[in-house]
């Protein structure tokens, strides 16, 4: 039962959170660009990575994450230096113009949906509680 049950809150949670209340579009929208590109920039504006770092962190392939720091690039958002040990790798760090439009990414991110800000406080307390077992 205790799987089951498990299994059903999960699916509940992903529903909540990926499908009622997403708010992947209205970041993209924001930024101009696609999801993916913000992820990769948020997590850049966190501290420089290596493009296999950023690959496995996107979990995409290779030629993809070169793509996406591509554009970052050319948009002044991102800029890739060698690595100081072994310039066949490539160091990717944020620029403040960068640095400026990750944190309007977090800033979306960040805001709950009205159900949420509408729970009764003793519930949203739980809530916080519970996930914070996680």
């Amino acid at each position: 039962m205790s799987e089951e049950l498990a299994a059903r809150v999960w699916l509940r949670m992903r529903e909540v959170v990926l499908e009622q209340h997403d708010r992947r579009k209205e970041v993209a929208d924001t930024l101009g660009m696609s999801f993916i590109r913000t992820k990769a920039l948020r997590r850049i504006a966190r501290g420089p990575l290596t493009m296999r770092e950023l690959t496995d962190e996107l979990v995409t392939d290779r030629p993809y994450t070169t793509v996406i720091v591509d554009d970052l690039e050319r948009r002044g958002l991102v800029t890739r230096t060698e690595h100081p040990e072994d310039r066949r790798r490539k160091i990717v760090a944020v620029t403040p113009a960068g640095a400026a439009a990750a944190e309007r990414a977090n800033r979306v991110l960040a805001q709950p949906p009205d159900p949420l800000r509408t729970l009764d406080p003793a519930d949203l307390a739980a809530l916080h509680e519970i996930l914070g077992k996680l």
